[in-house]
């Protein structure tokens, strides 16, 4: 059996990364003088309320060596060798800090395999990546086998999300490539990307159905009309929202799995409330 850990800004439901034996390291939301463990301390709901209201946005912060180490430690008193899946390198330090995690954990158990791989990717376009892992796992594959799965899952993903405003991307400091739509443009709704690992701008609304119609065309540039895909739908606090982009991509597209899941906070915190996207990959 090999075992396979990922962090919370992937944003898998719980129910299924515990059915998958997902090792889930939390982020950390340091919102004033609180330090908070994303999704353990802090859930999406209560978050995206206090959110809201914020006039004074929290900073976020991943995972130490040691928060890595104590996952990966968990996942070796059952297993010997291990694949560990990281948000993208390009906007976090958590590669980094799993790469530090795995050398510590080799001093100490050189007989534990760790194989770390950056899915330049984040949410649920990083979780397709961890849960096709834990299922290529689960069926038996080779640790070799499993990796190479888990980079295809992730180099063939596309995430596409759009926000009521970029002001919450603004003031974290997490706009990338989409610098300049800030300004003027404050109220459009925006559409942002990831490409090659970095936050992009991939169009501009200026309303939500707009947007989520310029999500389903961009989806079919990518897959083509009616291609057969796995989907994640994502939001923070905005599940009604969320149904409408549903039923829009469920008419063109044979969607042979659907995850719907809510942003972790860590993620939350970036995009604001009333936040809907989408993450699939062709199946």
């Amino acid at each position: 059996m090999i075992g396979i850990l990922t962090d919370t800004t992937a944003s898998i439901p719980e129910t299924l990364s515990g059915q998958l034996g997902i090792e889930i390291v939390p982020y950390y939301v340091h919102r004033g003088l609180e330090t908070l463990r994303d999704m353990v301390d802090v859930k999406p709901g209560e978050f995206a309320e206090w959110l809201a209201e914020a006039t004074t946005l929290p900073t976020t912060s991943n995972p130490s060596p040691g928060d890595y180490l104590m996952g990966l430690r968990h996942l070796a008193g059952r297993v010997k060798e291990i694949v560990a899946l990281t948000m993208t390198s390009k906007g976090s330090g958590a590669y980094q800090s799993c790469r530090a995690a795995v050398d510590l954990l080799r001093e100490q158990s050189p007989e534990v395999q760790v194989e770390v791989v950056d899915t330049l990717q984040v949410a649920m376009s990083q979780g397709w990546a961890a849960i096709e892992a834990a299922r290529a796992a689960l069926a038996g594959l080779s640790l070799n086998d499993i990796v190479q799965r888990a980079r295809e899952v992730a180099q063939k993903g596309t995430m596409i999300q759009t926000a009521d405003t970029l002001r919450y991307l603004y003031m974290g400091g997490r706009i990338g490539k989409a610098q300049h739509l800030v300004g003027s443009l404050l109220n459009i709704k925006p559409l942002i990307g990831m490409q090659e690992g970095v936050i992009v701008a991939v169009g501009t609304t200026r309303s939500r159905l707009k947007a989520y119609r310029r999500m389903v065309e961009l989806m079919r540039q990518r897959v083509g009309e009616g291609a057969h895909i796995k989907v994640a739908f994502t939001h923070v606090a905005a599940l009604e929202q969320m149904e409408k982009l549903k039923a829009l991509v469920t008419a063109r597209f044979e969607c042979v799995e659907m995850i719907v899941t809510e942003l972790s906070p860590a993620l939350a915190v970036h995009s604001g409330p009333g936040t809907v996207g989408v993450s699939f990959f062709p199946a």
